[in-house]
C-alpha cells in the first residue's frame, strides 16, 4: 500500500513542474513578441529615413526645375517625380495662397474661422480681433509682436488645438504681402473661405485651375480678400507612399531667388516630416 505522504509529494512536484513549464512558456512568449516588436520597430525606422531621403530628393528636383522656369509660378500646382522606383507627388503651394495669421485683415480672420474653423459668428469674430490685437505694438514698440510659427495661433485664448487642426494647412506666417490671397495658389479649403462657404464655387476654380484653364472665373469670391500678387515664397509638400502603407508628407517652406551658403538659388526656412495612415492627396 502506498504511503499517502509520498503521494502527496509527488502531486507537489508534478504542479510544481506544471507552474515552471508555465512559466517558461511566458517568457518565450514574451521574447518572442518583444523580437517581434523590435523588428517591427526597426523595419519602420528604416522606412522612415529611405522615405524622408527619397522626399528630400523629389523636391529638390521639383526647386531644380522651378529655377530653371522664365516665367514666376503663381498658381497651386502639382509635380509627379520618378525616383528610386516610386512616383512622388509634390505640391507647390505660393505661399500667397494661404492665410497670413500676421497680415490678414479681421475681416478676412473672421471669414477664416467661421467657414473653415466651423465656429459661430459671434465666436469667430472674437477671435479674429483677438488675433489682430495680438499684432498691435506695445508701449513704446514700433511694430507689434509676430507669430513666428503658424502653431503660435494656439496662444490666442479660445484657440484649442482641434480648432487648429482644422486651419493649419490654410494659413502661413510668412507670405510678406498684403495680407489678402492669390486665389490662383490657394488650396481648396482656402477658395472655400473666399468663396464664404460655396464649396461647389471652390471645388469648380480648383478643377479649372487643376485642368491649367486660363481666364478662370473668380467673381464669385470675395473681392476685398483677393489679391493677384506674385511670391517667390513656397510651401512644397512631398507625398511618399510607404511599404507599410502609410504615407509620409514631407514639408518645406522655401523662398526662389536667393542663393543659400552652399550655392543653390532657393533657401530653406522651414521643414518637417508627418504621416498619414493611408494615402490622401489635396487640391
Amino acid at each position: 500500500m502506498q504511503n499517502p505522504a509520498v503521494g502527496a509529494n509527488r502531486g507537489v512536484a508534478l504542479l510544481a513542474v506544471l507552474w515552471i513549464v508555465a512559466a517558461l512558456s511566458i517568457l518565450v512568449t514574451g521574447m518572442v513578441q518583444a523580437q517581434r516588436d523590435e523588428v517591427r520597430l526597426v523595419s519602420s525606422g528604416r522606412q522612415t529615413v529611405q522615405g524622408h531621403a527619397i522626399a528630400n530628393a523629389a523636391i529638390q528636383m521639383v526647386l531644380q526645375e522651378m529655377a530653371s522656369r522664365t516665367e514666376p509660378l503663381s498658381r497651386l500646382s502639382r509635380r509627379d517625380v520618378s525616383y528610386a522606383g516610386l512616383t512622388v507627388a509634390v505640391e507647390i503651394i505660393p505661399i500667397n495662397g494661404l492665410v497670413d495669421i500676421n497680415r490678414a485683415p479681421e475681416p478676412l480672420l473672421t471669414a477664416l474661422f467661421t467657414v473653415a474653423g466651423g465656429l459661430a459668428a459671434a465666436r469667430a469674430s472674437a477671435l479674429a480681433k483677438a488675433v489682430v490685437a495680438a499684432r498691435l505694438p506695445g508701449p513704446g514698440a514700433l511694430r507689434g509682436p509676430r507669430f513666428e510659427a503658424i502653431e503660435d495661433l494656439l496662444q490666442i485664448p479660445g484657440v484649442d488645438y482641434s480648432l487648429y487642426a482644422r486651419l493649419s494647412a490654410l494659413i502661413t506666417t510668412d507670405a510678406m504681402g498684403s495680407g489678402r490671397v492669390n486665389a490662383m495658389a490657394a488650396p481648396e479649403g482656402v477658395l472655400v473661405v473666399l468663396s464664404e462657404g460655396d464649396a461647389g464655387r471652390a471645388a469648380r476654380i480648383a478643377a479649372a485651375r487643376g485642368a491649367g484653364d486660363v481666364g478662370i472665373d473668380t467673381t464669385g469670391l470675395a473681392a476685398q480678400f483677393v489679391d493677384t500678387a506674385v511670391t517667390k515664397r513656397f510651401k512644397l509638400v512631398a507625398h511618399v507612399p510607404l511599404t507599410d502603407g502609410r504615407l509620409l508628407l514631407s514639408t518645406w517652406l522655401v523662398e526662389t531667388g536667393r542663393a543659400a551658403p552652399d550655392g543653390v538659388p532657393w533657401r530653406i526656412f522651414n521643414a518637417e516630416d508627418r504621416f498619414e495612415p493611408t494615402p490622401a492627396m489635396t487640391n
